[in-house]
């Protein structure tokens, strides 16, 4: 029997994985390095359009071409979308990997070593039985806020996984622009939970808790894993913004769409309440609250839906300062008192709390109210003003408070970065249809509501709220009544 000689097949190089993303294009420094480097589950990296978000996207799995067990599966939402993603790829792909191969029929990249990126879409929920038995350890998603639900992405997180000493780790990537039919649900899942740029662990969109692993199991209470958002805006790409053609495109846009797209801004939508919100002046990092300045707090209760309580401090330049939050469900009367109570152990003073006058209510029974409950627990308050015309004056004397006083240069009112609840819900609350001077009170107003209501218990600072008993160096008081 003749043996017959099989002519043995050279090994593939590796491909050098850094000088291939070099090849595509040289990252510019900031978010798209930070992109390319991060190491959380998942990432959303996106903001203001002309930030290099495609480009990113497309460089992030070469990485792991070397790999004959990567299975990597980027996806835009519509097929004419991808036939853009997949051009571009053909221009930088062949350069940066020796002998890669695309697959026209199966929209798919083979590398040399076997690895493969399938190019693909999922325009509706459905579609995503397209991928059931499928496997991949790297998923991108093209244009995040173009699913108007977070189905799609929810759904494709349980295809990822790889086989057991594949040395790959399991990522999901995603990229936009805000605005768009997903905007909200991106905005919660990515933007609202952590301060931009920071890792966190992903939490529920419902209710803002962190994912955990469930009770009984051996891990129980082990959060699962973490996200982070990696803001960018057209300046962190000289390329474009060089010329400033492209800005003046974006300026040219109607004012929320200009807000988006060139600044990058999450906390707009055509017809929200307020539209001087801005994150950058309003939100602070924390400090120390000084125990002379005059603190209040004020809620909004629901057991069936959710209480909202904000703590605000009183800066001597008529400042507001809202430093904490409650955000919570489900919780009795009682309890709440005691959830207040445990959180101003270190406060020293509170002057005063407002809350909503319904609680004051009967409700048809005997026993205390709601708000005496709390007050019996001394947990104190007096009642909100809910008089005929205080909605409006309420949403007006926010509108001023988040203006900037011309004196001080600052605006009448910040938030702690910690408020991430206030935070995303009050640049997000859309005015009433049937009345553009007040909120669509269908909306998640809760916390809305309680800020409304301390605002206007008119706080004051004044030099008769200061306290010579906390001065504790320099010039020494003798008499503290009359202040020498």
């Amino acid at each position: 029997m003749q043996e017959t000689k099989v002519q043995a097949q050279p090994k593939p190089e590796p491909i050098e994985t850094e000088e291939a993303q070099n090849v595509i294009f040289q990252p510019n420094k900031g978010p798209q390095t930070e992109f390319l480097s991060s190491t959380e589950r998942e990432v959303l990296y996106g903001g203001s359009a002309g930030g290099g978000k495609s480009y990113a996207m497309l460089a992030d799995p070469v990485r792991y071409f070397n790999n004959p067990q990567f299975r990597g599966l980027l996806i835009r939402r519509t097929t004419e979308e991808l036939r853009e993603l997949i051009s571009v790829s053909k221009q930088l792909y062949p350069q940066a990997i020796p002998n890669i191969r695309f697959m026209e029929r199966d929209k798919t990249w083979v590398a040399p070593s076997g690895a493969t990126l399938w190019m693909s879409y999922l325009d509706r929920d459905d579609d995503v039985t397209r991928y059931q038995g499928q496997a991949f350890s790297w998923i991108g998603f093209d244009e995040l806020t173009q699913w108007g639900s977070p189905y799609p992405f929810d759904y494709m997180r349980s295809r990822l996984r790889t086989a057991k000493g594949s040395g790959l780790d399991l990522y999901q990537r995603a990229t936009s622009n805000p605005g768009g039919a997903g905007h909200s649900w991106v905005k919660k899942m990515f933007i609202d939970p952590a301060p931009h740029n920071t890792s966190f662990w992903a939490t529920d969109l419902e209710t803002g808790k962190i994912l955990q692993m469930p009770k009984g199991h051996s891990q129980e209470g082990k959060p699962l894993f973490k996200r982070r958002f990696i803001p960018a805006t057209l300046f962190d790409n000289p390329y474009l913004a060089e010329d400033g053609m492209y800005e003046a495109n974006l300026l040219s846009l109607p004012e929320y769409q200009r807000k988006q797209l060139l600044e990058g801004n999450w906390d707009v939508n055509e017809g929200a309440a307020f539209p001087e919100w801005n994150r950058t002046i309003h939100v602070v990092d924390p400090y120390s609250i000084p125990n002379s300045w005059t603190k209040f707090r004020a809620c909004d209760y629901g057991y069936g839906s959710h209480t909202g309580v904000v703590w605000i401090a009183v800066t001597p330049s008529e400042q507001l300062v809202v430093y904490r939050k409650l955000y919570a469900s489900k919780v009795l009367a009682t309890d709440l008192a005691d959830m207040v109570l445990e959180a101003e152990q270190e406060d020293g003073t509170i002057r005063y709390g407002v809350l909503d006058s319904s609680l004051w209510h009967k409700r048809g029974d005997t026993g205390p109210s709601l708000a005496e409950q709390m007050i019996i627990k001394g947990c104190r308050w007096r009642p909100s003003d809910r008089s005929k015309g205080s909605r409006i004056a309420g949403k007006n004397e926010i509108h001023r408070r988040l203006q900037v006083d011309e004196f001080t240069e600052e605006p009448r009112i910040v938030f702690f970065n910690t408020c991430t609840n206030i935070i995303s819900q009050l640049p997000s609350i859309p005015l009433d249809k049937n009345n553009s001077e007040d909120v669509d009170t269908k909306s998640e107003d809760h916390l809305y509501d309680a800020l409304r209501y301390g605002v206007m218990t008119r706080p004051r600072s004044s030099l008769f709220d200061y306290n010579p008993d906390m001065q504790r160096s320099g010039f020494q008081m003798a008499d503290s009544t009359f202040g020498y």
